[in-house]
This record gives structure tokens, sequence and C-alpha cells, in this order.
């Protein structure tokens, strides 16, 4: 039991679970935006928001169109969704906040014979063995 008690304690394990639950609760969130705001603003805009009427009769089989073009349209919303109201203005904080930072010091130089990247530290080319300044 000791050890099954440190597996579970560890971390990551705990880290991991709370991810799922709260990508489970985002889920339930984006979800609803989706399907309660965008959804009727495309059937405003379009007329018709629900197309599961649309089928397609092959020798007495019905192909369900309308319901994968249904899914289709709701997975490209998520998407939109996530990525515009989500991951830009994230990308975009992150950004503002790393505007004072000075970049990293480089770990490596170019040769001036071969032009590749050697460290910086090096008196010689690897690939050259030119001599480096």
């Amino acid at each position: 039991m000791k050890g099954f008690k440190q597996f579970i304690l560890r971390g990551n394990v705990l880290d991991l679970a709370v991810a799922v639950v709260m990508g489970a609760a985002f889920t339930a969130v984006v979800t609803a935006m989706v399907k309660d705001l965008l959804t009727p603003l495309v059937g405003a805009l379009v007329g018709q928001p629900d197309f599961s009427a649309l089928t397609v009769d092959v020798n007495g089989s019905k192909l369900l169109i309308g319901d994968f073009m249904n899914a289709v349209i709701a997975f490209l919303m998520l998407a939109a969704a996530v990525y515009f109201f989500i991951v830009l203005p994230v990308n975009t904080l992150v950004a503002r906040m790393r505007r004072g930072e000075a970049a990293p010091d480089p770990t490596t130089k170019k040769c001036p014979e071969c032009m590749s990247e050697v460290a910086i530290a090096a008196r010689r080319c690897a690939f050259c063995t030119s001599a480096l300044t």
C-alpha cells in the first residue's frame, strides 16, 4: 500500500486529475456558449441552424448528411470559440507579460567559414575545423 500511496500522491497524478476535472467543467461552458449563443446567431444569419432533415437514400439506406453537417459545423464553431475567446487572448496576455524581459544569452555562434552553429566557447568549428576567434 505504501507504493500505491506514493503513486497517488505524486504531483503529476494530482495535476492530471485536476486538469481532467477542469477540462470537463470547461467543456460544458464552451459547449453551452456554442449551442446557446453561436448556433442561434448562425441560424439568424443563414435562416436554418439545423440541417438534420437532410438525407440521401442509397439502395434503401439513408445517409444522414444533415447530421454530419451539424457535427462539422458544431466542431468548427467550437474550435473557433476556443481559439478566439481563449487561445488568442491568453497568447496576447503572455506576450504582454514577456514584453520587458531581455532575450536569453546566445549559446551558439556561426562559424565564419561554413556558417554552421557551434558552441560559444568553441575554439575550432566541429564541421570544417577552422579556427574561431
